[in-house]
């Protein structure tokens, strides 16, 4: 796992070399072990690259590195899995390799089959490669999103980073804020791709690549899941498919110079993944989990049991209110506003577990892959509830506004409030709803006149339907998980554990998230995911008696934090002070008087208004470090 950066221009005066070492300083804390930087092709390009060593530790490894004539160089953050059967193909055909590191086959794949070459990588990566004879860059992605890359372009040059705090240290980007960027934060708790929070600067889109020639730029998609054919297979032959598969995508990602470990929820998912590393395993598997003091978030008895089940070397750390404090390092790593609250656990996972080693698998892609989301089961309700009469769903829904909210993980009240409001909505709409923090509505209620007028004609729910739009499927369940493919998984999930983990220069690998079992999840029956109201079936029966009964039986859990609760205690004074400073109302956004309004009703215990001041917590944060770059009040203070 590393960061890479880098410049290619047409101008005479070459790539900026003093930019390109500060993008790459940015990137250290991603590859702590070795740098190199790199400028070729008359100064036309130029790539940086931070190391942290995973596969061939020597300097055989090291990059940007090149073919054997210095004509193609590429630098990649990420891991390719199938680098043994791609590299037996390519020296069959000629081609010689100067190392063991899985990078390398990327240079000889282009050699070979061009820009198609990404189409043949397995893996997780983002990378870039320079064509010197043909003055062609070419930037790729894989195919879920697992790796980030940002990009900024004009003046005849483009500049490309792992990070955009990195690639903002290039005089080609201006840190001008998108206010149509600020507007969809607050809907989805990230910024959507291809946009980010700053105007002129993209993030490529997961399993699409981007080809500079000569100035000249072209965007494509080169991979999409079919949902639209399903295979006829009886319910032991989808089965021992899907486990063959679970074996190989967990034994590729085992594959390591340096010791791995697991992360270990108490949740299905992982528990599964734990299970299959210990199958594989000749030693205990090392895994590591968090808890909290509030009972309803933690989770950590069940990970215990499935610890002394499998026999794992297991560590525990509980997260309390103080660990806050690591909000504006947080704010700092993910470089635009990022809403997810478990954020923060993740980063103190992250933490305990490079303490041990250096490489984690985790159980991420799970809920996608299997549909174990509580959201696919209410819309499936919801759906089948569409002939309950409008204004009876109406006077629920009201009625039900006026039940207090505990701010308890999975509180029932909120989840039937939330539940009852979508019945009178549109599907689009509806599952929006259920995973935004704002909803338009809401949010026009906080802005200033003058902000809203800025947004005018700028639609939210535009991404939504875009995303639904692309996910057509014949049942309502292939949808939705087609629509969180290429939503909340690279927009929220992935970029969580992505910058919480590289912070801490910790590599993590996900089984449940090989596109391979994307592709066969799309073939699947839906009763083989959803069955009697419960999402994961099938994975639950290939796990039965290899995990202990009480995971088996769970519902989905989440990975939440309480800071709900936290806002109502420790933390109350602090999130009132940082809101309604005068340095974060004269920013224009929203109107004093409606801020006041949303803390009051999150203090009374009306509303668990949790998640949302977190989302406002977080984009003052941003501002202070990003845009004022002199943060001002620090966590707990």
């Amino acid at each position: 796992m590393c960061g890479i950066c880098g410049e290619v221009t047409t101008q005479s005066r070459g790539v900026d070399e003093a930019a390109l070492r500060r993008m790459t300083a940015a990137l250290r804390h991603r590859g702590p072990d070795d740098q190199g930087i790199e400028v070729f092709g008359e100064r036309r390009a130029g790539f940086g690259h931070t190391r942290l060593s995973i596969i061939d530790l020597s300097p055989a490894g090291r990059q940007p590195m090149a073919n054997e004539d210095g004509t193609i160089w590429v630098t990649a953050n990420g891991e390719i899995y199938n680098f043994p059967e791609l590299r037996q193909e390519l020296e069959a055909q000629g081609h010689r390799f100067r190392s063991r590191c899985d990078v390398e086959v990327i240079v000889h794949l282009y050699e070979a089959y061009g820009v198609a070459c990404v189409e043949r990588l397995w893996g997780m990566f983002a990378f870039a490669l320079w064509d010197a004879p043909r003055q062609r860059l070419v930037l790729a992605r894989d195919r879920l999103g697992k790796k980030p890359l940002y990009y900024a372009g004009g003046q005849g040059a483009l500049v490309f980073a792992s990070e955009l705090a990195a690639l903002t240290e290039s005089p080609l980007v201006s840190a001008e804020v998108e206010p149509s960027a600020v507007h969809d934060y607050l809907t989805y708790g990230y910024v959507p791709a291809p946009g980010t929070i700053f105007c002129g600067v993209s993030k490529l889109p997961p399993a699409h690549r981007l080809v500079w020639e000569r100035g000249a730029v072209r965007v494509e998609r080169y991979w999409q899941v079919d949902a639209g054919t399903k295979r006829d297979a009886s319910e032991a032959e989808w089965g021992e498919r899907v486990m063959e598969l679970l074996r190989d995508a967990t034994r590729r990602r085992m594959v390591s110079d340096v010791p791995v470990g697991a992360f270990l929820s108490g949740g299905l998912d992982s528990s599964a993944v734990v299970a299959l590393m210990s199958e594989a395993s000749s030693r205990p598997v090392k895994t590591f989990s968090i808890g909290f003091d509030d009972a309803s978030f933690n989770e950590l008895p069940y990970a215990r049991q499935v610890a002394e089940q499998l026999g794992t070397e297991h560590r525990e750390l509980t997260v309390r209110p103080e660990t806050t404090t690591l909000l504006p390092q947080l704010v700092e790593r993910f470089g635009e506003p990022f809403a997810d609250s478990s954020a923060l656990a993740t980063w103190e996972l992250a933490r305990l577990v490079r303490s041990d080693v250096t490489v984690a698998l985790n159980g991420d892609g799970g809920d996608e892959v299997f549909a174990g989301y509580d959201r696919y089961r209410a819309a499936v309700a919801a759906q089948q509830l569409s002939w309950w009469p409008k204004p009876l769903v109406r006077v629920a829904s009201r009625m039900a506004g006026y039940w207090p909210e505990s701010g308890a993980k999975r509180d029932p009240v909120q989840r039937a409030k939330r539940f009852l409001k979508g019945l009178t909505q549109e599907p689009t709409q509806r599952y929006a709803g259920w995973i935004s923090y704002f909803l338009n509505g809401s949010k026009e209620a906080l802005y200033t006149p003058r902000f809203a007028e800025r947004l005018a004609g700028h639609d939210s729910m535009a991404y939504m339907r875009e995303a639904w739009r692309q996910a057509e499927a014949a049942d309502l369940v292939d949808r939705l998980q087609g629509v969180d493919r290429t939503t909340y998984l690279p927009g929220d999930l992935l970029p969580k554990v992505d910058v919480t983990s590289m912070a801490h220069a910790l590599e993590v690998r996900s089984p449940l998230l090989d596109h391979r079992l994307f592709e066969l999840s799309a073939q699947m029956p839906v009763s083989l995911k959803v069955r009697g109201g419960v999402g994961k079936y099938l994975l639950r029966k290939l796990f039965a008696g290899r995990l202990p009964d009480a995971v088996l039986r769970r519902s989905k859990a989440g990975f939440g934090v309480p800071v709900g609760r936290w806002f109502r205690g420790p933390l109350s004074a602090w999130v009132r002070e940082l809101l309604l400073s005068e340095q974060a109302t004269r920013r224009g956004y929203f109107e004093r008087s409606a801020l006041e309004r949303l803390l009051q009703e999150h203090a009374v215990g009306r509303v668990d208004h949790g998640q949302r001041i977190w989302a406002l917590a977080v984009l003052e944060l941003w501002h202070q470090r990003f845009v004022d770059r002199e943060p001002s009040l620090v966590v707990g203070d």
